[in-house]
């Protein structure tokens, strides 16, 4: 039993130390946009705007005014001589307002009617949050891009790495049977030094290779948010399948244009809200001398209790003055935006169209590739038979070597680089946000 689990730890030891760990397009594009700090503006946004609107929405609340007044005039209200003669005569001392007067009050208003006020200015603050939401969506669809870049870069360098792997193979093979005929006296030590060294130079591009590789998926796994691999060289990356893009664009920059226009439309009808009259009801009330009751307050200077209430009806005509102006500017807005639209339209277009006409170049090109690398191999296997002949010298079959990995690595790339078009005219269409 004990043999039996060591056998099982270890095997499961070998298992985790020769495990690769394989990332898909679809998980670093997610990676990437939870990432960037630029997503946390979504939330800022929403509150942003809900508090907006809330203090809007308290228009409704009623309007407390609360003041305290002490003035002092330089003259008030006060009986003629003759009336005051005739008061004394009749045995009443009218003192006549005093020139220092105060108050200490408050104002109550509730509207009842704003012509639609309150609510435009809410839809206004609510479009501006949705345009605000559209402008970052915008810049958080562009991190697509840049992990297509790196994740389609590495994808090369794999190529490229096995293709100069399955080249020093090759380099090898022939160099151990030139040892061999070197040794029996059929071939020259030169030759069999010419590919050693041709071999050594393939382990070194193999090492740049790598190292790029290795700096370039660490770039990738930063911008992911993601802990960078160790051994990079366990780590893969997915090939993704050969999508389909979308036939009708449906880029974020379209609905930050729909957005603008909208907010447009809002504006408007705020100024139409603004021609409406404006009816509410107040209240009125205060402590203080002199009081409603001029008469009284000028027999007795003491302080009342005063208040009123009533209803208030109001309309703003200063609104047509600019009302014109204000809406002209509105539809040279709303013009701006189409325009851009258009323009950003008509630019999408082109770049679809160079897209599509590398994909074509590119099925063209692959349509003979697989036919080249069968014909290079050919020519290499018979350059092989003639030096083992004598026939041709090492630098004849050297040559054919490398055309062979050279129409190989031709192959492997327009495969990669016809992906890369497929994903990049995805990206220019729109297809299906990561966010969706």
């Amino acid at each position: 039993m004990y043999m039996k689990r060591t056998f099982f730890t270890l095997l499961l030891a070998h298992c985790l130390m020769t495990m690769t760990f394989a990332q898909t397009l679809e998980e670093c594009q997610q990676a990437a946009e939870h990432n960037y700090p630029l997503i946390k503006q979504y939330e800022l946004i929403d509150k942003t705007t809900d508090l907006t609107v809330s203090n809007i929405g308290k228009g409704w609340l009623p309007q407390v005014t609360a003041s305290a007044q002490a003035t002092y005039q330089s003259d008030v209200v006060s009986w003629p001589d003759q009336m005051q003669s005739l008061y004394q005569q009749m045995g009443l001392h009218m003192k006549g307002l005093s020139k220092d007067q105060y108050r200490v009050g408050i104002d109550i208003q509730q509207m009842v009617y704003d012509g639609g006020t309150v609510s435009s200015q809410k839809e206004i603050a609510r479009e501006q949050g949705k345009v605000q939401e559209a402008q970052t969506a915008v810049t958080m669809y562009q991190i697509r891009r840049r992990v297509n870049e790196m994740y389609f870069g590495v994808l090369l360098l794999d190529e490229q790495i096995q293709q100069n792997s399955d080249l020093q193979e090759l380099l090898a093979a022939n160099e151990k049977k030139l040892s061999s005929m070197f040794r029996r006296g059929t071939a020259a030590e030169s030759d069999y030094h010419a590919v050693k060294a041709e071999r050594l130079n393939a382990v070194q591009q193999a090492t740049s290779l790598k190292a790029q590789r290795k700096s370039l998926l660490r770039m990738l796994y930063t911008f992911c948010g993601m802990t960078p691999p160790s051994d990079t060289e366990k780590t893969t990356l997915v090939k993704p399948a050969k999508d389909i893009p979308p036939t009708a664009t449906a880029r974020p920059e379209l609905r930050m244009f729909d957005a603008q226009l909208r907010l447009a439309d809002s504006q408007e009808r705020a100024l139409d809200a603004a021609l409406k009259p404006k009816l509410s009801v107040f209240a009125s009330g205060f402590y203080g001398y002199p009081g409603y009751n001029m008469f009284e307050d000028m027999m007795n200077h003491r302080w009342w209790l005063n208040g009123m209430i009533g209803a208030r009806l109001s309309w703003n005509i200063g609104a047509l003055y600019t009302r014109k102006n204000d809406k002209a500017k509105i539809q040279l807005q709303r013009r701006m935006t189409e325009t851009n639209r258009d323009v950003f339209l008509f630019n999408n277009r082109l770049e679809q169209i160079t897209q599509n006409e590398n994909m074509e170049r590119y099925r063209k090109l692959m349509a003979t590739d697989e036919e080249i690398v069968t014909l290079r191999a050919s020519v290499r296997k018979a350059a092989e038979s003639k030096l083992a002949h004598g026939i041709i010298a090492v630098n004849d079959l050297l040559k054919e070597v490398n055309n062979e990995n050279a129409a190989r690595l031709q192959q492997a790339m327009h495969e990669i680089e016809m992906l890369k078009e497929i994903y990049d005219l995805k990206y220019t269409m729109g297809g299906k946000s990561i966010d969706n």
